[in-house]
């Protein structure tokens, strides 16, 4: 467990410095897959932060009306089929 550890933490530090030595060099994409990821990371975040903020307007949206049960078209319903009078007591 304990070799584990330090596995991790080398590990670290060596993307940490990886990461320091790409911002050094003002390369931070070295290949057109970094590029590519980085894309899609960012699509990704954007329409996460879309959706909340679609769900912010919905929730706090000032017409607070359209949820009434009121604003809802009623359409009447007509009786459909034939009553079986054989079955009324």
């Amino acid at each position: 467990m304990g070799s584990s550890g330090k596995d991790f933490g080398q590990e670290l530090s060596d993307q940490i410095n990886d990461v320091l030595s790409r911002l050094e060099s003002k390369e931070m994409f070295q290949s057109t897959w970094d590029i590519v990821a980085f894309a899609i990371f960012f699509t990704f975040i954007g329409v996460i932060l879309l959706l909340a903020f679609l769900v912010l307007i919905r929730c706090f949206c000032c017409c607070c009306e359209c949820d009434s049960p009121r604003s809802y078209n009623k359409i009447p319903r007509k009786k459909v089929g034939i009553d079986n009078m054989g079955l009324e007591p």
